[in-house]
């Protein structure tokens, strides 16, 4: 049987250290904006221009990225909720400790997992 309230522990401080990322990644492509604008709009010819583009893509990525890991640890709490936690969504199985472990938001075994986040 899998510790759901260590897991929640685990989930939870990650859920938190994703939320304290947020304004930062949110004041990143604020800040890059404003410089974007405030230079040549030209990116192929502005040697700064590339640079401007580039940042702005990594920041929306990474914005991009933990909004989707929140909805990943969101998910999860929801199953321990439900009771389903720990329980492979596609055939059923325990999840092994090691892979909450590692992945503790995963929904998926081993077997599963290919392909999937």
């Amino acid at each position: 049987m899998v510790d759901v309230e260590r897991f929640r522990i685990l989930l939870q401080e990650e859920r938190d250290r994703k939320l304290a990322l947020l304004p930062a990644l949110r004041g990143d492509i604020t800040a890059v904006s404003a410089a974007r604008r405030d230079s040549n709009v030209d990116d192929e010819h502005d040697p700064e221009g590339s640079t401007i583009a580039f940042e702005l893509s990594q920041a929306s990525a990474l914005l991009e990225q933990s909004r989707a890991g929140l909805a990943q640890i969101d998910a999860a709490l929801g199953r321990m909720e439900q009771g389903t936690y720990g329980i492979c969504e596609v055939c059923g199985a325990v999840i092994p400790e090691g892979r909450l472990e590692a992945r503790p938001w995963t929904p998926y075994c081993i077997q599963h997992a290919a392909g999937r986040a």
